[in-house]
């Protein structure tokens, strides 16, 4: 069995409302200001840049995510720093091609059920926005 069925390096999920002040003035140090000249502003840009990437507010970056509607944040990879993740952009990983689910969950930290019921989720979302087929 994996670590994380046994409870360890689960990703873990931090309510906006929880945060403290420190953390708060904290994460306003990552997030993209805007005037960071070295980031990359097109998949273009990024893509022979620097791995692993080290734009963790990057909406791509598998490293963490953020809830815009609550503000709750999800470090995906707890036990780990970013510079050791395996891969640490999904605009790569979806550049390769095809993959098993059992890498995207490796990627994601998540359970291969976890990310065929997000495949199929989001299959349905696109069925129902595109009914004819593709736009």
């Amino acid at each position: 069995m994996r670590a994380r069925e046994f409870g360890d390096g689960r990703s873990r999920t931090i309510a906006g409302k929880r945060l403290t002040r420190a953390e708060r003035r904290a994460a306003s140090l990552i997030v993209y200001s805007g005037d960071d000249p070295d980031r990359p502003r097109t998949r273009g840009d990024c893509e022979g840049g620097e791995r692993p990437c080290p734009y963790v507010s990057c909406a791509h970056h598998l490293y963490l995510d953020v809830n815009p509607d609550t503000g709750a944040l999800k470090v995906n990879h707890p036990d780990l720093e970013v510079d050791q993740l395996p891969e640490s952009c999904a605009l790569d990983v979806a550049d390769r091609g095809g993959t098993t689910l059992e890498a995207v969950g490796e990627f994601l930290n998540l359970t291969r059920e976890r990310v065929r019921q997000v495949e199929t989720h989001a299959l349905a979302k696109l069925a129902r926005r595109y009914p004819g087929g593709t736009p």
